[in-house]
């Protein structure tokens, strides 16, 4: 079995993912637009991502653009929760993912490594592990 995150942006999954795939050492692959798809979406979003996958470096999980009609309640549909073994590595992944976002738990020791949670700055949640 594996399982997945699947990511649902407002029209930005093309930036979302492009900054992504450069904080993890990721390829953007497998992308489709709303282009010559039968779906009744605005003609300025028949560009939008209608699938994409973030894959390479232990990261793999999709994400779209969501049609303008669906709501979405920004960042709080999903965690991705990151594990490492190397704290400095994990706290600069952190300060990255963080960067004109919101910080919920600064990055700090506890009881099983370090750890810190965030919102970026496209609302998606991040839980950042560096475990002893």
């Amino acid at each position: 079995m594996n399982i997945q995150a699947y990511l649902a942006f407002n029209g930005n999954c093309q930036e979302a993912l492009s900054f992504y795939a450069s904080l993890f050492d990721a390829e953007v692959i497998n992308t489709e637009t709303y282009a010559n798809k039968p779906i009744d979406v605005p003609a300025s979003y028949r560009d939008k991502w209608q699938h994409a996958e973030l894959k390479g470096n232990g990261v793999h999980f999709m994400a779209y653009d969501a049609a303008p009609d669906t709501p979405i309640n920004r960042g709080n549909q999903i965690h991705m929760s990151v594990d490492l073994t190397d704290d400095a590595k994990a706290k600069s992944l952190f300060e990255a993912l963080s960067e004109q976002g919101k910080i919920h738990h600064q990055f700090e020791e506890r009881a099983w490594g370090h750890f810190g949670r965030c919102t970026d700055r496209f609302g998606i949640n991040w839980m950042i592990n560096a475990n002893k």
